[in-house]
């Protein structure tokens, strides 16, 4: 009689298992994404969406199958209340700081419940909001304009920045009303903005001897917000020639693989004028991401590279160059070097394993879960798309469950008297030319 009772618990429990794997291969099988938005700055406890009743999880299984959320994004921003199974913020969400000026902003949460396993994927979209004004660079900028200066003679000035996007980051100008100068705004071909200050009526320094304009940047956000930069113009007499650049913009490409030191190009200016007041030096004006990363030689103009440069960090530059003359005052002219890089597959694959299944039951049915496998890539375009495969590929296979997710799952049956463990290879793989990859290795028993 024990024996007889010890086959039917051991029958049963084999019931049990099996029905717990069909279960799981139902779930995986019906498993979607979901999606779900939120503004930025959104307070601490804001409902974000009931995810175990849109994922169909009962409440009451939720902590008994260990229902949790991980992220690769910042895992405190949100946060899943285990009593009532709503999803919600936790702690402060700044676009800007988690995406940059990227169109698009989400937040990817895989959410695994165990006992069966099962894995879903949830998208929390972080939509903008208006909560930065435009900043200029620095608060004062002066100018010296000698009192002969020919009408219509521009000055470029360096507009304001906004690192919100889409309608919350464009920007209006508006100068100060005077009768001196008014305000020119060019768009060019990749819809940025030049802005100039426009002589339209001479000066006279006996008149005037200083002028303060007020420059001031709009948003199109609603409430809009707005930044100010003070102008001062002080009028000088003498050396009346400004320097001039062969071009106003240059447009250049490099390599983000470029050494240091490298030449990204040679400008040059001239002045009408004689003696002294015709000698330039070249300079670089003073936005911090072109003096970190480009030298200038004051007398030739030629500019160089200093230190690396990262497609991945920044993928153009403006290279607001100045070319002044040694005149009493000094005058000067301005061109623009538009840099932009150019990405190359210079970032391997990531691969990352989790939640692994082992051991794995040697009666297991066929499509049971394994492991999961994430896999990841820096680069941009093509060198940034990455394919996965398995060697050897029995009794095993990848199944791509969600862009670079995959999961390891059984494809034929199992014989421990056969093989008791197994060895398997993961490689992911890019699309570069050459394509780089990462391979791991992985024993499951």
């Amino acid at each position: 009689m024990v024996s007889s009772l010890r086959r039917g618990r051991g029958r049963g429990v084999r019931q049990c298992l099996l029905q717990s794997l069909l279960l799981l291969a139902a779930w995986e099988a019906g498993s979607g994404q979901l999606h779900y938005s939120i503004p930025e700055e959104a307070k601490h406890g804001t409902f974000v969406g009931r995810i175990a009743q849109d994922l169909g999880l009962e409440l009451a299984e939720l902590v008994p199958r260990l229902f949790r959320v991980a992220s690769k994004e910042r895992g405190d921003l949100l946060e899943v209340n285990l009593q009532n199974g709503i999803l919600f913020v936790n702690s402060r969400v700044d676009r800007e700081e988690l995406c940059g000026r990227s169109a698009e902003c989400s937040i990817h949460l895989e959410v695994i419940v165990d006992r069966p396993l099962q894995v879903f994927h949830v998208e929390v979209e972080v939509k903008d909001i208006n909560d930065n004004p435009p900043v200029f660079p620095k608060p004062v900028k002066t100018l010296w304009f000698p009192e002969l200066r020919l009408l219509d003679s521009r000055f470029p000035l360096e507009g304001a920045s906004d690192p919100d996007i889409g309608v919350n980051a464009l920007l209006s100008y508006k100068l100060s009303s005077n009768e001196f100068f008014f305000l020119d705004i060019q768009t060019n071909d990749e819809q940025s903005q030049s802005l100039f200050l426009v002589q339209g009526k001479f000066l006279d320094r006996e008149e005037t001897a200083e002028l303060n304009l007020l420059l001031v940047a709009t948003d199109g956000g609603k409430p809009e917000l707005t930044g100010t930069i003070q102008i001062l113009i002080k009028v000088l007499d003498v050396n009346d020639n400004e320097p001039t650049f062969d071009h106003s913009v240059y447009k250049v490409q490099l390599s983000e693989n470029t050494a240091n030191g490298t030449l990204v190009i040679k400008v040059n200016a001239s002045d009408a004028d004689e003696g002294s007041n015709s000698d330039i030096v070249y300079s670089l004006s003073d936005v911090s991401s072109n003096t970190e990363k480009f030298k200038i030689n004051p007398h030739s103009g030629e500019i160089k590279t200093k230190g690396k440069l990262d497609y991945e960090e920044m993928k153009s530059y403006d290279i607001l160059v100045i070319a002044s003359d040694k005149g009493t005052p000094p005058m000067s002219g301005h061109c623009k070097i538009s840099l932009k890089l150019v990405d190359i597959n210079d970032n391997t694959p990531e691969i990352s394993i989790s939640s692994l299944s082992l051991p794995i039951q040697e009666n297991a049915p066929l499509g049971t879960v394994i492991a999961l496998i994430t896999v990841s890539d820096h680069d941009s375009g093509i060198n940034g798309q990455v394919t996965c495969s398995l060697t050897p590929h029995a009794p095993f296979k990848l199944v791509s469950t969600f862009k670079n997710y995959y999961s390891l799952v059984l494809d034929s049956a199992l014989d421990r008297e056969s093989a008791s463990d197994y060895e398997v290879v993961v490689t992911a793989r890019d699309g570069g030319s050459p394509s780089l990859d990462k391979i791991i290795l992985s024993r499951y028993v």
